[in-house]
């Protein structure tokens, strides 16, 4: 089957000359391997192998659009990767020279379709209105997105999904939309709006993010093309700069020294508060999913749920102190905490409560504590 990738062609012939400079290609596989060229130039600091394309960090790349260059150069792999699905077993037929330069055909194309004011979201007017009477829903393929984030126990990118469609459809007047159906103009009228109704940045790009991740997943999946990706051309509002402040260390310890009644909410809130700070910032999702048996060898082993990353602490006096209390009388594999959370989508809900709940206690603390501002965890 042929295969098309993305590649830095780091070969000595293809150097540019005086410099450590490369061409961006596409690799096409077909039996044999042939390289097309394109018309970018990197270093191999400067290329990204894992998500193929430039880095905008790197310096060799400073006086690049780098943003620009990476739509264009997906844009072409894209193209040449539909192409060669599109043909499905035709594809034997070709050679892989004949191949690379069916490609080559395609990008022609698809850059005189740009060109053509008739074209509306990549197909003409007329193409354009047939092909909206097709095509997967927002809902019908975000759905299945949901039920696979459900049973991977991603809750939360579950819910994200979730409020990302509810979002739409209600910009939508309540009706389901399809995906081929939104442009950027949609995105754009769907931003004003929710300015006009007083909602910030962040909490429309959170909207766009989600509907931009479920879009580019039905494409990665083949579930529909589009030649021109509204994702690509649409820019996420600016929000305003946040500045988190963390808390001085006289803070914490005023924090150790106040006095709750033992086995009160606040007692407990307390505690969670001065494990997370002992645990190098522990996030209060990760907390609430500690075992006993993620408490050995005078370390507490957990993962970050967000990241997946794996890490471990050590066992301070401090922390030695506090989990005496909630270790008493409890078996391997048992919660560590009362306030506990398996991880599943049943239990989200739950645990949302069980977090606005640790929230509101903080704040309390905060103020008992002499703290100003606002005090999360």
């Amino acid at each position: 089957m042929a295969k098309v990738k993305l590649i830095l062609d780091t070969r000595d012939t293809s150097r540019r000359i005086g410099t450590d400079l490369f061409p961006v290609a596409l690799r096409v596989f077909h039996r044999k391997a042939r390289i097309i060229r394109l018309s970018y130039y990197t270093s191999d600091v400067g290329w990204d192998n894992i998500e193929k394309r430039l880095r905008k960090s790197a310096k060799v790349n400073k006086n690049q659009n780098c943003e620009r260059i990476n739509i264009k150069i997906n844009r072409k792999w894209q193209t040449a990767k539909n192409l060669i699905d599109d043909l499905g077993r035709e594809v034997n037929k070709f050679t892989v020279d004949d191949l690379a330069e069916y490609i080559k055909v395609k990008w022609d194309e698809a850059d005189q379709l740009k060109s053509n004011p008739d074209i509306k979201n990549g197909f003409t007017k007329i193409e354009s209105h047939n092909y909206a009477k097709a095509g997967i829903t927002l809902e019908q393929w975000g759905s299945i997105l949901i039920d696979r984030k459900k049973k991977a126990k991603r809750a939360g990118t579950a819910d994200w999904y979730k409020n990302t469609i509810t979002a739409f459809k209600k910009f939508n007047k309540g009706k389901d939309l399809r995906l081929n159906d939104i442009t950027v103009s949609f995105l754009n009228e769907f931003q004003a709006e929710h300015e006009a109704r007083g909602n910030k940045p962040n909490t429309i790009n959170s909207y766009i993010r989600g509907l931009s991740s479920i879009y580019n997943a039905a494409i990665k999946e083949d579930k529909f093309n589009t030649p021109k990706n509204p994702f690509d051309f649409y820019e996420l509002s600016r929000p305003g700069r946040i500045v988190k402040k963390a808390q001085t260390k006289e803070k914490i310890i005023e924090i150790r020294n106040l006095n709750y009644e033992r086995g009160s909410a606040l007692w407990h809130a307390k505690n969670y508060l001065l494990i997370m700070f002992n645990c190098r910032g522990m996030n209060f999702i990760d907390l609430v999913k500690l075992k006993i048996n993620d408490i050995r060898e005078g370390r507490i082993f957990y993962g970050r749920s967000k990241t997946g990353q794996k890490l471990s602490v050590k066992l301070t006096q401090e922390l030695k102190t506090i989990l005496q209390y909630y270790l008493k009388g409890k078996n391997t594999g048992d919660y560590v905490f009362p306030t506990n959370y398996d991880g599943s989508v049943e239990h989200y809900e739950k645990y949302k409560t069980q977090r606005r709940r640790f929230n509101e206690r903080l704040r309390t603390i905060a103020k008992d504590a002499g703290i100003e501002g606002k005090f999360t965890s």
